[in-house]
């Protein structure tokens, strides 16, 4: 039997999937392409906007007209199930949480003989170039515009020691680098370790993996988190969930912090790494949002100099406060806001592009998937400043994906659109 799993959100989902995908080469199911035209397709779908949602079901409604079974899971899974299975009678909404009842539900449909039990499926796994740890999942916080706390619940952290030993397993496997997930990662609790405690566990509990972190909020960047971050092996690249410089929009988005406190902590990530690559989260159009608040919001953005902004319409999401909240931004405008926040991020991204290129110097990159267009002496990577290489190696020579390299930038990158520099190997 062939499975296809399709992706939606954010990188938690992305964490979700390669555990499940994990699960189903354990049950001796083939993991192919989704143009295979496969028995079986999994879309992992995600709330955070109704566009989301949309894509979701038209990317459902497509996979029932060739696969004999469509599971479907995730946020939007979770909320509107009913609604979701509606769409055909092949479509079913699955708990990846549990495993034996996914595959049981497959048995069942597709009329299959029983397969052995799944051994414990760990907290994550990954077969990318590099590994994804999830950490966390739900979100204690009530911010006024989000549906993933209604879908995924209160917050939940997986132990120290069984982080340490997944991340033990990634370093044993040869993984160079790990992305650490979760829905909240400030919220993280295991008896007496925070985020910045379990940082420092995992860093002192292994010798080589490089770790990454996915997301950050403002106010969680204490004095100790920066402590943590500071250690060679975390990965100069931060992104903060801003979603606003405005006060008054922050307020009504009921987030804890200021835009002052916004500059303040990014100007103290700067001092922890050098010029890391900087990126945030924002929110254009949220109700009441007027010019002047708009403005505030681009200026903290150009002051603070991020590398990239997420510039996100507002999307009113179901069961959320702001969902009847008065004062709405037209479609139009928001369309206009989000133009504005994307030019200002490319602006900010060629700006750290030419920064990284005149400071010259090494710097460190993971070897990516090849991709069908990558030129025969060449492979694409990531750099530990988050910046997309195309890596040029003598003739004959080759790395493997997940391989850790280090490089010197040669110059930006003119063929190659998914890249931002051509790069040299130099060991």
């Amino acid at each position: 039997m062939t499975v296809s799993i399709h992706t939606l959100g954010c990188k938690l989902n992305q964490t979700e999937s390669e555990s499940l995908a994990v699960a189903f080469r354990d049950r001796g199911y083939e993991i192919v392409p989704e143009d295979r035209n496969p028995d079986i397709f999994v879309v992992n779908t995600c709330t955070v906007t109704s566009m989301a949602e949309q894509k979701a079901r038209g990317i459902i409604r497509n996979a029932a007209k060739k696969a004999a079974c469509v599971l479907v899971c995730g946020c939007y899974a979770r909320l509107d199930g009913e609604q979701i299975e509606r769409l055909n009678d092949n479509v079913f909404v699955v708990d990846p949480k549990n495993w034996s009842t996914v595959f049981s539900e497959i048995t069942e449909r597709l009329h299959l003989q029983p397969s052995t039990p799944n051994p414990q499926v760990p907290i994550t796994e990954s077969r990318r170039s590099r590994a994804f740890l999830k950490l966390q999942d739900g979100c204690d916080k009530l911010c006024a515009y989000c549906r993933v706390r209604l879908a995924r619940g209160g917050s939940v952290s997986a132990s120290a020691e069984e982080a340490l030993a997944r991340l033990r397993a990634f370093e044993n496997e040869g993984y160079a680098e790990a992305v650490l997930t979760g829905v909240n990662l400030n919220l993280y609790r295991d008896g007496g370790k925070d985020l910045a405690g379990l940082l420092q566990f995992l860093v002192k509990g292994t010798e080589r993996i490089r770790l990454r972190l996915s997301s950050l909020e403002p106010e969680a960047v204490t004095t100790e988190l920066l402590e943590a971050l500071a250690h060679r092996r975390v990965r100069p690249h931060f992104h903060l969930s801003v979603q606003s410089g405005s006060d008054s929009v922050l307020r009504r988005m009921r987030r804890p912090y200021t835009a002052a406190l916004v500059e303040e902590k990014a100007a103290l990530l700067r001092r922890v790494k050098d010029d890391p690559f900087l990126a945030c989260d924002v929110i254009a159009g949220f109700p009441g949002e007027s010019q002047a608040d708009f403005e505030r919001t681009y200026e903290l953005c150009k002051r603070v100099g991020f590398a990239w902004i997420h510039a996100f319409p507002f999307s009113s999401r179901p069961g959320t406060e702001a969902f009847d909240m008065t004062g709405r931004v037209s479609g139009k405008e928001i369309v206009r806001r989000v133009s504005l926040l994307t030019e200002l991020a490319r602006s900010g991204r060629r700006g750290y592009v030419d920064r990284c290129l005149r400071r010259g110097g090494e710097i460190e990159a993971v070897v990516e998937r090849r991709r069908d267009s990558t030129p025969k002496n060449c492979v694409t990577a990531v750099s530990e400043n988050y910046l997309k290489l195309l890596v040029r190696f003598p003739r004959g020579e080759t790395r493997a994906p997940g391989s850790l390299l280090s490089v010197r930038l040669a110059a930006p990158s003119t063929f190659d659109a998914e890249a931002d520099f051509v790069c040299s190997i130099t060991s």
